[in-house]
C-alpha cells in the first residue's frame, strides 16, 4: 500500500467498516424484542471497532494509537461473544453470514495485533 494520508487508508479501518456492514445485515433478522437489547449491543460494539481506530490515528502518538487499537480488539471479542450467544439463542438465521462475520473478526484481530506490534517497536 502507498503512503498513509488518513485513517481511511488503513486496511484495519476498512475491514472494521466491512464488519459493521455485515453485522447490521445479520441483526436485521433478530427478533423484534431484541431490537434494544442484544441487537443494539452488537451494533454498538461493531461501530466501536473502526471508530476507535480512527480516534487512535487522530491522537497522533503511537502510544495513544496503540491504546485505541487495544479497545478495538476488545470490541472484536465482545462482538464474537455476543454473536455466539445470539446463535445459541436461535437468533441467527443466516449461518453463511454468521460464519463470514466470525471469519472477518478473526482476520481483523490478527491484523490489529500485527499493526499494534509495529507501533510498539
Amino acid at each position: 500500500m502507498g503512503e498513509i494520508k488518513s485513517y481511511k487508508d488503513l486496511l484495519i479501518w476498512q475491514k472494521g467498516i466491512k464488519i459493521v456492514c455485515l453485522v447490521y445485515q445479520l441483526v436485521k433478522s433478530f427478533p423484534q424484542e431484541e431490537l434494544y437489547a442484544l441487537s443494539s449491543q452488537i451494533k454498538r460494539a461493531s461501530v466501536s471497532i473502526p471508530s476507535n481506530i480512527a480516534e487512535g490515528y487522530g491522537r497522533n502518538t503511537d502510544k495513544s494509537f496503540s491504546h485505541f487499537l487495544d479497545i478495538s480488539r476488545g470490541s472484536l471479542f465482545e462482538i464474537e461473544t455476543q454473536l455466539l450467544i445470539a446463535n445459541e439463542l436461535g437468533f441467527i438465521t443466516s449461518k453463511t453470514l454468521y460464519t463470514e462475520i466470525l471469519s472477518q473478526i478473526e482476520e481483523e484481530s490478527k491484523m490489529i495485533n500485527a499493526f499494534s506490534k509495529t507501533l510498539k517497536n
